[in-house]
């Protein structure tokens, strides 16, 4: 996948890492980059094509893609945090993780997926971008609607890899741990700076790679994913 000469779409462009990716595809020569947001009067990236898109909402995504059908690389990074346990929890918020982290990146990709096709020509079918998180792979006491939600655009991610292999569509997982954008302002812990982030990312992408472990955290947490629960949660040992 080659950066340079692209025509790239990012969802989330508002802020924190969407407004990192457009600047950062823009300076690296993307020929055009569609920044989109449910509101589109916040996006204010200079360059960048401005589109509205809830990824939750199937006629806006819809809408999106008849606009942006030229698109090479589509990264999906919209997302919300409702701060959920998924027991004592607010169902809606619940649900509302759900429908943005799975069902939500599953409507983009679907739209996008025939474009990426007829636009990739004999290089290929261009490359899709998901970014999940180090909570892909475990649960966390506050956050467990949030962690359940981006397992299942993990599962999500590597199902649509192998259902967009015959058309050489390249899929990336992206797993980080605490990013310093509003989603974690907070929390009073270290954070990566964001465009870091999406430096690693967007070179990852240029390589090919089909994961980006950004962090020991996220490493050590799929590493985990092998273990017996009792090792990673020994809180829950029943003796």
């Amino acid at each position: 996948m080659d950066i340079k000469g692209s025509v790239a779409l990012v969802t989330g462009s508002n802020r924190g890492l969407g407004r990192h990716f457009v600047a950062q595809l823009l300076s690296r020569g993307a020929s055009k980059v569609y920044a989109t947001a449910r509101n589109p009067q916040a996006v204010d990236i200079p360059g960048a094509h401005v589109l509205p898109l809830d990824i939750t909402d199937e006629q806006s995504v819809a809408a999106a893609a008849e606009l942006a059908s030229d698109v090479t690389l589509l990264v999906n990074n919209a997302g919300i945090s409702t701060l959920q346990n998924l027991i004592t929890g607010d169902p809606a918020k619940i649900r509302l993780e759900m429908e943005t982290h799975f069902f939500g990146t599953l409507n983009v990709i679907r739209a996008f997926a025939p474009i990426l096709k007829a636009s990739g020509g004999d290089a290929g079918g261009g490359a899709i971008v998901n970014m999940l998180s180090a909570l892909s792979f475990f649960s966390y006491d506050g956050a467990n609607a949030y962690a359940a939600a981006k397992a299942a655009a993990w599962s999500l991610t590597n199902g649509v890899r192998v259902e967009l292999a015959d058309q050489r569509t390249l899929v990336t997982a992206v797993h980080a741990g605490s990013i310093d954008t509003d989603m974690m302002a907070g929390f009073d812990i270290p954070k990566h700076d964001p465009a870091v982030v999406v430096q690693t990312i967007l070179n990852a992408i240029e390589e090919n790679r089909l994961e980006v472990l950004i962090d020991d955290d996220s490493s050590r947490a799929k590493a985990a994913v092998a273990q017996d629960p009792s090792v990673f949660y020994p809180q829950t040992v029943i003796s």
